[in-house]
């Protein structure tokens, strides 16, 4: 007897390594040819490639797929997710500025991921202020290459943000993997 199953078929778009999500020579973050030089440069480049992958795993998909909480009880949608990153970039200006704190863009706690609602205009927003705020938390941190600089209020040094923020988008590619996962199936790095 054949089981039905509410799980979509996993499947890739990769045909050259089945593990991955794209083909190499179709992946934007290919890294072959030498690494970048220096420590800032390394930091800074596996930082473009998190972006990336989270703007990858959320590619093709709609504003019902992107809202969807797909891994239940978690409240995490991929459309909530590019809303916190952006929250969270905002917020790590505040890090390192000594002046008074930006205000919050969703609002109270959870609201990045409350307010994901499935409205293409809701989605539209979310990519503009993520790239917004990622610009301008780039911009904040271009006039401080000594990565052993302390920043702000807190004195944390710019080398402590950055890993920070790597591993932040890091954990979240991670959720978004899963999630992508149960909306249609596809997998891969």
């Amino acid at each position: 007897m054949e089981r039905m199953s509410d799980q979509p078929g996993r499947w890739t778009r990769a045909t050259v390594y089945p593990d991955m999500w794209a083909n190499p020579d179709d992946d934007p973050r290919n890294s072959e040819g030498p690494s970048p030089d220096g420590e800032l440069a390394t930091l800074q480049d596996f930082m473009t490639n998190y972006r990336m992958t989270l703007r990858m795993k959320c590619e093709g998909l709609d504003a019902e797929q992107l809202a969807r909480r797909s891994v239940p009880p978690s409240t995490m949608s991929l459309l909530g997710l590019l809303r916190h990153l952006a929250e969270v970039e905002r917020d790590w200006r505040n890090w390192i500025s000594d002046g008074d704190p930006l205000p919050k863009l969703y609002g109270e706690r959870d609201g990045d991921f409350d307010g994901a609602v499935a409205e293409q205009a809701e989605v539209d927003a979310a990519y503009s202020a993520l790239a917004r705020e990622q610009e301008a938390t780039d911009a904040a941190l271009a006039g401080h290459p000594d990565l052993g600089e302390r920043l702000g209020k807190s004195g944390i040094a710019v080398r402590e943000l950055m890993v920070h923020r790597i591993e932040e988008y890091a954990r979240h590619c991670g959720h978004a993997d899963l999630l992508r996962e149960r909306i249609d199936g596809v997998t891969g790095e």
